[in-house]
């Protein structure tokens, strides 16, 4: 695989990009009222434009080196717009954690969402006041349950101005805005002193990096010696065969509705991790535990295995009936000019992504809760 060369940032176009696109949306309601104050066409019209130029007419059958390496090299501004068209689709649809999780016998979303969270933070040992840094942060979902759940400080990481705004927000909000913070940045390039942070965590974020190793490389830079890193990685498995044309569809498929330049398997994970200069301490694909759901049932639409009346509302959207008429709700919105041109097209990027998703963990293709905790040593410079 070829060297990345990584983007130049400039945050002054992207807060020009980010308040042309999005106004003061981030300040308002979330999910389909956030959609409907946006006006500014000609912005979302070329964050579409970047962010679909690498999928559209690019078959699975047809996908090459060079078209992967094509991705890998925009990663940031892929990433960027990626979450400038699907952040509101997120939070309308499935909350402030852009994760997915494991589920207990009869635990609802919500609290399966914050278990997940809790449970990294307790394999990582955190606890009150130390420093963390919470690489792509979203719009703050995991860093407030976090910190609540163990005192920590938490500095989050994201190369999107809309989500910092919103997580900014929800911190304020939520009485946290004195233990979180938010800092633009390209995870590929941190901007931090070295030996900063006594811990840093990951959650369904890395994956969007152009090189594991890179990404890797930068946390391991800004730990303090001693420090813990612990992620939930996306991988592809074993399983998966990039010779087999739907295995092939099932990746791609992912990667297009999820805004990633570069997925890989787990050895390759395992191999950067190490590469990097970490000590793995703990690892383990999550996603085979032996749970009484599976981590994708809510994507499914598997209405009989909703355990709330909360969750039926979130798991209906989520079947193929719920997702074509929020689709097709859209589309009306568009043509009637209240909801921004080239969000019904997002929409049904992320259904196909959903497919994808769900197939992919039926087939044991995927798994997007690889744990890893591991540490700088304490003789690192």
């Amino acid at each position: 695989m070829a060297p990345i060369a990584l983007e130049n940032e400039d945050h002054a176009r992207d807060a020009a990009f980010n308040s042309a696109m999005h106004g003061k949306s981030a300040h308002g309601r979330q999910g389909l009222m956030a959609m409907m104050s946006k006006r500014d066409g000609a912005a979302q019209k070329a964050a579409v434009d970047e962010y679909f130029k690498h999928w559209d007419n690019k078959a699975a059958k047809d996908e090459t080196a060079d078209t992967r390496e094509a991705r890998r090299a925009e990663y940031a501004t892929l990433t960027r717009h990626y979450y400038n068209l699907a952040t509101d689709l997120y939070e309308y649809g499935w909350g402030g954690s852009f994760h997915f999780c494991r589920f207990a016998y009869g635990e609802a979303f919500g609290q399966a969402i914050a278990r997940h969270e809790h449970f990294l933070a307790h394999m990582m040992g955190l606890r009150d006041d130390m420093e963390v840094l919470d690489v792509g942060c979203g719009v703050g979902g995991p860093a407030r349950e976090i910190c609540k759940f163990s005192g920590a400080r938490i500095t989050g990481l994201n190369n999107n101005d809309y989500q910092i705004e919103r997580a900014t927000k929800y911190a304020a909000r939520e009485g946290l805005a004195h233990k979180l913070k938010y800092v633009k940045g390209d995870f590929m390039q941190m901007s931090f002193p070295p030996n900063t942070f006594d811990a840093v965590y990951a959650i369904e974020a890395t994956v969007h990096a152009p090189s594991l190793e890179g990404v890797y490389s930068q946390i391991f830079r800004v730990l303090k010696p001693g420090g813990v890193f612990g992620v939930y990685e996306w991988l592809m498995t074993e399983a998966y065969d990039n010779e087999n044309p739907h295995h092939r569809e099932v990746r791609l498929g992912i990667e297009q509705g999820d805004g990633i330049s570069n997925m890989v398997k787990i050895p390759e994970a395992l191999a950067a991790i190490k590469a990097a200069g970490f000590e793995l301490e703990y690892q383990e694909d999550l996603a085979n535990r032996a749970d009484a759901r599976p981590w994708y049932y809510p994507l499914a639409g598997s209405l009989g295995q909703v355990s709330s009346l909360w969750d039926l509302f979130t798991v209906a959207r989520m079947t193929k009936v719920g997702r074509s008429i929020v689709s097709s709700a859209l589309e009306v919105g568009e043509m009637v000019r209240v909801i921004p041109h080239g969000t019904a097209k997002t929409a049904r990027s992320l259904e196909l992504a959903a497919d994808c998703l769900v197939e992919g963990g039926k087939l044991k293709l995927f798994t997007p809760m690889f744990l890893m905790v591991a540490r700088k040593p304490m003789d690192a410079k």
